[in-house]
């Protein structure tokens, strides 16, 4: 387990991640974002500012939105969290993940995780097509002009609006939204 080497005292925290049971072991204050990346090894969530300005490191928590560099990991206690590893299901991509492919809608990578994190929460609660740039407006991202990233959230919206039912429920195993 990463920084077992710091002192203090630890405390055994118990969660969901992904829609897996998850137990560890850290330090009072230790960031949700540490231990997903180093104790729990999904390095997919990103740490851009550490200040939850830039929405890089966004995972849901109990299905809604949060930076996780600002969340105690303590505060996971019996909680459900989602990362951008959860939201494909049995091996199918979410379809925000697969028009961000298509859309070329990553860039240098750093803010995409917790992009498309916030998107694909946006779009499984319906979101309209008018409303994703305010959608995403706490998610920063500075390679781009943005409209890769709202063609890719458009397709995306397009693609659960043919699906009966949308694209909530399909999201809904293996994680929370």
């Amino acid at each position: 387990m990463a920084h077992d080497h710091l002192p203090g005292p630890r405390t055994t925290v118990r969660m969901r991640i992904n829609g897996e049971e998850k137990t560890v072991r850290v330090a009072p204050m230790r960031r949700l974002l540490d231990v997903l990346r180093e104790d729990v090894g999904l390095k997919g969530t990103k740490e851009g500012c550490g200040e939850g300005e830039c929405g890089a490191c966004t995972v849901l928590l109990d299905g809604e939105p949060v930076c996780s560099c600002l969340v105690a990991a303590l505060q996971c206690e019996g909680r459900e969290v989602r990362t951008v590893e959860g939201l494909e299901s049995h091996g199918v991509l979410h379809p925000v993940q697969e028009a961000f492919l298509q859309h070329g809608g990553a860039q240098c990578g750093i803010c995409t995780p917790g992009m498309v994190v916030t998107a694909a929460w946006l779009v499984d609660k319906g979101l309209p097509p008018g409303g994703i740039r305010e959608g995403i407006a706490g998610n920063i991202c500075r390679c781009t002009g943005y409209g890769a990233i709202v063609d890719s959230v458009e397709d995306a919206i397009v693609r659960c609006q043919r699906k009966a039912g949308g694209c909530a429920q399909e999201g809904s195993e293996g994680g929370a939204a």
